[in-house]
């Protein structure tokens, strides 16, 4: 994984992110130990960057990153 500055922060970003937005369910059912288990490969392979917001499903994709 290749990483790159985050701005002014004293914070490498991994260059891939993950998008929250499915695990929301916003785009159709989505179980959450698929979820979860893309998140955890995903975290597994060096990524520190997850793109979400409180519109993803109402919140629900910040409860299933929280469950990590």
């Amino acid at each position: 994984m290749q990483f790159r500055p985050f701005g002014q922060h004293n914070f490498n970003a991994s260059e891939i992110g993950f998008g929250a937005w499915a695990i929301g369910g916003s785009w159709g059912a989505q179980s959450d130990a698929d979820s979860l288990a893309a998140l955890n490969r995903a975290l597994d392979l060096g990524c520190n960057f997850i793109d979400t917001a409180a519109v993803y499903g109402a919140g629900r994709s910040e409860r299933v990153i929280g469950r990590v």
